[in-house]
């Protein structure tokens, strides 16, 4: 089936203004974002009391997961826009994603580690099948939210704003409830619980395709045998993913050689092919880039090394350490409706903040956060328990952190990237993205400290979070100074839309700013 799309959005009927087809995508992505983060809430514990872990090789496997779930979607994006469409390539991930955490809840005998229990193969084929579900279905579910609405429709903002609220509502639940039950009950009945939530999501996305209208169907018509290969080559990315999360060193292998490729690359492109505006605004692209790379390094660490420390360090009150990864969502659900508002008052007065600096307050203000933990973890004194208020303290400066530079990255890759590249950047985007979290393993790795005692191995954590978070805070004040010359090579007053005859009003102002399209009521097509 062809992708032409004759048939408007609001078609199948509509559900408060929007496209029925939005709520169908909308309740399958919270059930997978349940499953994922249920099952996230849980893993670092897993491996150290189930597999018996040491501190620093379970950080390094974490690191080595979360890469490649960032890794797999440049992937699945790319087969699903050459060969399998969209919609296929989320069913064919929603597969994946339900037998790997169905295979997550099976973890034969406890506490005789790796050596004395064959299971552990399956544990990591179960990882491998979730790091590729993953890659199939979170690099596609999100465009066909677009493709439910013409690109001049007023109402897409919205649409993204209620995705993005079941992305953190399916986060929030599954962290509280999978984390609750895993620690309570038994791992099985946690992984169990985050596999029941995607079996949803998938049943969901197939009740609901009929409300889809076609979007996301392949490019042009399908032929079995080729429908059979992608398949064959998602089960061949499973078989890699199996072999990697093994040997973690691979993948940071993979990152280094592929991650510094690609950024050159990009870089030989901008300065050889294109003019000089072009070029410029690549090179602010892959400062943001880079940027994020930090960014993610030290944010990431909340399910590891601070899930770690809020288990062993943290006055919890008996609440399971792993209900305390549901606090970043619920923050988000609270405040990015509030920072909506505020970038919107501000962009009105003309003294809205660039995406530069935005950036900049982002890295300084996920550095801030470990800081505050540290002095709190000093204030009482290294021999008593931490208060709890730290970790809502923290999670709220990193949450804060990441609404100044995860939708606000997202939207300059889009708008820096001419149209030819676009898919090249956000790869780059992602890879960063990978980057960051294998570095976040590194960085939990070093806070393990064996054999040392209780209070020493307290010390150990707050060493290397002092140390990142000034370090951090360095780094996002220098991206700051900095911030206006990045946001000279943006050229936002000459950005200009690829197709002709549908800007919107303020479109050409630029990625994330004050004016940009959608953000105001000037939403007519322009011209």
């Amino acid at each position: 089936m062809a992708t032409s799309q004759p048939v408007h959005g609001d078609s199948a009927g509509t559900f408060l203004g929007h496209p029925k087809g939005l709520f169908v995508l909308f309740f399958a992505e919270m059930w997978e974002r349940f499953s994922y983060y249920g099952m996230r809430a849980l893993l670092i514990f897993y491996l150290t009391k189930h597999w018996l872990f040491s501190d620093s090789d379970a950080g390094v496997i974490y690191g080595a997961y979360t890469a490649l779930v960032y890794i797999t979607p440049v992937v699945g994006g790319y087969l699903a826009d050459r060969y399998l469409g969209q919609r296929k390539a989320v069913l064919f991930g929603a597969v994946l994603l339900t037998l790997g955490h169905f295979f997550m809840a099976f973890e034969g005998d406890p506490g005789v580690g790796t050596e004395n229990n064959p299971i552990v193969y399956v544990f990591w084929l179960a990882l491998a099948l979730i790091i590729v579900g993953s890659g199939f279905l979170k690099a596609n579910i999100s465009v066909i939210v677009g493709q439910l609405y013409p690109r001049t429709d007023t109402r897409r903002d919205a649409a993204y704003t209620i995705f993005y609220m079941g992305i953190n509502l399916g986060a929030a639940i599954g962290s509280l409830l999978c984390g609750y039950i895993g620690e309570t009950y038994g791992w099985a009945y946690g992984f169990g619980l985050a596999g029941i939530g995607m079996l949803a999501g998938l049943v969901v996305f197939i009740w609901g395709k009929p409300l889809l209208l076609g979007r996301g169907e392949p490019p042009k018509p399908l032929a079995k045998n080729t429908e059979w290969s992608m398949y064959g080559a998602g089960i061949a990315m499973v078989g890699i993913c199996w072999l990697a999360i093994q040997y973690q060193d691979l993948v940071g292998y993979v990152l280094g050689i592929f991650g510094g490729s690609l950024v050159l690359y990009v870089l030989f492109t901008a300065v050889v092919k294109l003019p000089s505006e072009e070029r410029d605004r690549i090179f602010a692209a892959m400062f943001l880039i880079l940027t994020s790379i930090v960014f993610w390094a030290l944010f990431e660490q909340a399910g590891s090394s601070l899930n770690l420390f809020t288990d062993r360090h943290v006055d919890r009150g008996g609440v399971p350490a792993s209900v305390f990864q549901s606090i970043n969502a619920i923050y988000i659900i609270l405040l990015a409706p509030v920072f909506a508002v505020v970038w919107q008052t501000l962009g009105r007065k003309g003294l809205e903040p660039s995406a530069p600096l935005k950036f900049g307050m982002g890295v300084v203000q996920v550095g801030l956060g470990f800081l505050v933990l540290v002095w709190g973890a000093q204030s009482v004194g290294m021999n008593a328990a931490v208060p709890v208020l730290f970790i809502f303290l923290i999670y709220l400066l990193h949450t804060t952190g990441e609404l100044c530079l995860s939708p606000v990255g997202l939207s300059a890759m889009n708008r820096l990237a001419p149209a030819h590249m676009a898919s090249l950047i956000m790869g780059t985007w992602f890879f960063a993205s990978a980057t960051g979290n294998f570095a976040a393993g590194l960085i939990a790795s070093a806070t393990g400290a064996e054999g040392v005692g209780e209070e020493a191995g307290k010390q150990v954590v707050l060493d290397v979070y002092s140390t990142v978070g000034w370090y951090a805070v360095a780094i996002g004040v220098g991206v700051m100074v900095i911030s206006p010359l990045i946001k000279k090579l943006m050229h936002l007053d000459t950005l200009k839309d690829d197709s002709v005859g549908d800007d919107l009003l303020g479109q050409s102002e630029g990625p994330g700013e004050a004016q940009g399209a959608g953000v105001h009521p000037e939403t007519r097509p322009a011209g």
